[in-house]
């Protein structure tokens, strides 16, 4: 979920990227849907004016890696993005191999990683996908892949009492997880794919919930959506009612 994995997703469709940067309404238009995006450090301090203006209504903020990086920004996308008026959340970027699932969970909640009934705060996301440093599945079986990430989502769930949204793409969770069906019972699905839609959804997975469709703009960062109204959002923010 940074400009490091870049490379891997638009080799997947060069194509459909340029055709989703260049429309100008929504890439589901038939269904209704709220736009947003997500940033980390590589976006620096983020003018959250202009991003609401431009018509963004939620952030997903990059917290930390593994268990040895956190963002240097993060307080002033985290907060400016409340600020403005957005619905906000965090996310972890996973290192597989780099500590155990439930450890990174713990280092993430310790780091802004985590969550409160306010309204505003999305549950954290764990972000499993391409390893930008080396093996495509940072060395680990498909069973052991699962494992970790179960590890890590119980580890969040015990913490702060909300499951994590998971943030992947089919092709990395075929090819790692062996298209695990397990987890989506409880964990949001974050979809990455730059196209005019979001395709093939992992083995299991009944729908959508974000979808991260460019990184060519319009939104700093990558630009998302949710699949619903912005009153559906606050029922995932709030876990019910708030």
């Amino acid at each position: 979920m940074s400009q490091r994995r870049l490379g891997a997703l638009a080799a997947l469709s060069v194509a459909a990227t340029l055709v989703a940067a260049l429309l100008t309404g929504s890439p589901a238009s038939a269904a209704t849907v709220t736009y947003g995006q997500d940033v980390s450090g590589y976006q620096g301090n983020v003018n959250w004016q202009a991003q609401w203006n431009a018509g963004s209504r939620f952030a997903y903020i990059k917290a930390t890696e593994g268990t040895y990086y956190t963002n240097p920004y993060f307080a002033q996308q985290y907060n400016g993005s409340y600020n403005i008026g957005m619905i906000r959340g965090s996310y972890h970027f996973a290192i597989p191999n780099g500590g155990g699932g439930a450890a990174q969970a713990d280092y993430f909640i310790a780091h802004g990683g985590g969550w409160s009934k306010d309204g505003k705060t999305l549950p954290g996301a764990l972000d499993i996908e391409y390893n930008p440093y080396g093996a495509t599945c940072y060395g680990l079986s498909q069973s052991s892949m699962v494992s970790w990430i179960r590890a890590f989502l119980n580890q969040y769930h015990t913490r702060t009492g909300r499951w994590a949204t998971i943030y992947t793409t089919t092709d990395w969770w075929v090819t790692c997880t062996g298209n695990y069906s397990g987890f989506w019972a409880n964990s949001p699905l974050w979809i990455a794919r730059y196209s005019s839609a979001p395709g093939t959804l992992p083995a299991g997975a009944p729908t959508w919930s974000f979808w991260q469709y460019s990184s060519s703009g319009p939104f700093a960062g990558d630009s998302n959506q949710w699949n619903g109204a912005l009153d559906r959002l606050k029922v995932l923010a709030c876990n019910g009612a708030c």
